[in-house]
């Protein structure tokens, strides 16, 4: 049995409003609580994260070592390029070069606050052996 009944991921910002609307625009998502200081979101398929506001947030350097990574999320995508033209048109950022191509090709990203993810390429399946 569980010891939790849920996760969710809470990212501390300036504007949790808008940071809220990239991540529900990005995930297709729906808001599911919204608070003076905080907003909810959930994906379609369960996912779930929360936007806190802390006047005082500095968002990470990464990939500049100083103030590091803390830590970032990860999004599994059939098409990087399209991915990453719905993430610039939404106020996020590339923070790294591309990686050339391969089943886990991966693509670094700041949201507008300026907190990382990383787009993954969902694996190629492998062809069938033929004869």
């Amino acid at each position: 049995m569980a010891l939790v009944d849920a996760g969710v991921v809470v990212l501390d910002c300036a504007d949790p409003e808008a940071l809220a609307a990239f991540y529900t625009e990005l995930l297709g998502a729906r808001e599911t609580g919204v608070s003076p200081n905080r907003v909810e979101i959930r994906g379609a398929d369960g996912f779930r994260m929360a936007f806190r506001r802390d006047a005082n947030a500095t968002p990470p350097s990464w990939p500049r070592p100083e103030n590091s990574l803390q830590t970032h999320l990860e999004f599994v995508v059939t098409d990087l390029d399209e991915a990453e033209r719905g993430i610039v048109g939404l106020g996020g950022r590339p923070v790294e070069a591309k990686d050339g191509p391969g089943p886990h090709e991966e693509r670094g990203f700041s949201d507008p606050a300026g907190h990382p993810f990383t787009l993954r390429r969902s694996a190629v399946p492998a062809a069938p052996k033929q004869g």
